[in-house]
């Protein structure tokens, strides 16, 4: 049997640590019989050989920039069969300019709301708030997050403008604050999956620093995530 294709591909905004955090995971694709071929750069998106080759794409590339052929080339792989997940920033906070990727992803971030002002110092803990991912009645049966129970992390929060063509495993909930605009609970999806054409598309939006990716469950739905969105047989 021919072994598994997985292409990484990071890059974008330095803070989310994108080679420290997919270092992370290859370890793991190389165990389950992937080959894994890693770029610094989405211009591989318009190689059409290597994506038509390609079972998963793992992607971490915060904001950026994608060209309209570059971005042409990873929907169209999709489409025909080419798995497409990545976590936090990486996957839902990039390309911000291009529709065409948020239509592909299915949601977008939108903010991540911080802390009481007068708590605020200036650094990233401003915007790390205690707050629970609840699995859906879906995500205790899916197979990217059966037996997994609702779990407390105190990170980064997004909130998430989408559609309701994404299948939701989890969400969390933003409470309503005094400090704050909106005036009742927001839920937004917090880890989600879409069927693109043949391929399937996982994102998990905790995860912005290493130790949030090393938490048991994060790790276990991103993994787990890697494998359900590669390409299946049917798909080839």
């Amino acid at each position: 049997m021919a072994r598994k294709r997985a292409l990484v591909v990071r890059g974008g905004w330095e803070g989310h640590r994108p080679v420290e955090a997919t270092e992370l995971f290859i370890p793991f694709l190389r165990d389950n019989g992937y080959e894994v071929r890693v770029e610094e750069s989405t211009a591989v998106y318009g190689d059409a050989a290597e994506m038509e080759r390609t079972d998963l794409v793992v992607q971490c590339v915060t904001m950026s920039e994608i060209t309209a052929g570059q971005l042409a080339g990873l929907g169209a792989a999709v489409v025909a069969g080419t798995g497409f997940t990545g976590w936090h920033g990486g996957i839902a906070d990039s390309f911000r300019a291009s529709s065409d990727y948020l239509h592909l992803v299915g949601g977008q971030f939108a903010t991540h709301p911080g802390k009481e002002p007068c708590l605020r110092h200036g650094a990233a803990e401003d915007n790390f708030l205690p707050h629970t991912v609840q699995f859906t009645e879906l995500g205790r049966t899916h197979p990217i997050t059966a037996g997994l129970a609702d779990f407390e992390l105190e990170t980064e929060q997004y909130w998430v403008l989408h559609d309701d063509l994404i299948d939701v495993l989890a969400t969390t909930t933003h409470p309503v604050r005094p400090y704050e605009p909106w005036h009742r609970p927001v839920t937004s999806p917090a880890i989600w999956t879409r069927r693109w054409g043949a391929g399937r598309v996982v994102v998990t939006t905790p995860g912005h620093s290493l130790d949030v990716l090393q938490h048991p469950s994060v790790r276990t739905v991103v993994e787990r995530g890697m494998l359900w969105a590669t390409r299946t047989a049917s798909a080839s």
